[in-house]
């Protein structure tokens, strides 16, 4: 299968019940960082800002998953990712049989944008000292 062109092909592609679901992690990310850039990455949504990947959704049969899940992340967070499964890959899987908890997932967005932009901040400082 070709990947999607665009975040609502994407969607489209999951059974109703599914979509509803990942329409509103869509749009909880898309609040929480207004300023990113919505892109299809690795055949799945992703979240630019500042040049970096703020982060991405994918959908699944029995879940949604999250990336990337960094170490800073998952310790920042410990106590509000406990309830799902959260792998060492950079994975956090959220059951589709669960009310999507847009607040942490907002709070997760706003983390990684504000990671995104220290790496660039970094970045442009490390070109300027050359």
């Amino acid at each position: 299968m070709a990947a999607p062109k665009n975040v609502s092909t994407y969607i489209a592609t999951f059974p109703q019940p599914v979509q509803k679901v990942l329409k509103q992690v869509r749009s909880t990310i898309q609040k929480a960082v207004p300023k990113a850039t919505e892109v299809i990455s690795y055949s799945i949504p992703a979240y630019r800002l500042e040049g970096g990947t703020v982060i991405y959704f994918a959908g699944w049969k029995q879940h949604f998953s999250l990336y990337p899940a960094n170490s800073r992340l998952v310790a920042a967070f410990k106590e509000d990712l406990a309830p799902y499964e959260v792998n060492n890959k950079g994975t956090i899987r959220f059951p589709l049989d669960e009310p999507v908890p847009r607040r942490l997932i907002a709070s997760l967005a706003k983390f990684r944008a504000r990671e995104v932009a220290a790496m660039a901040k970094q970045k442009t400082k490390a070109k300027a000292s050359r």
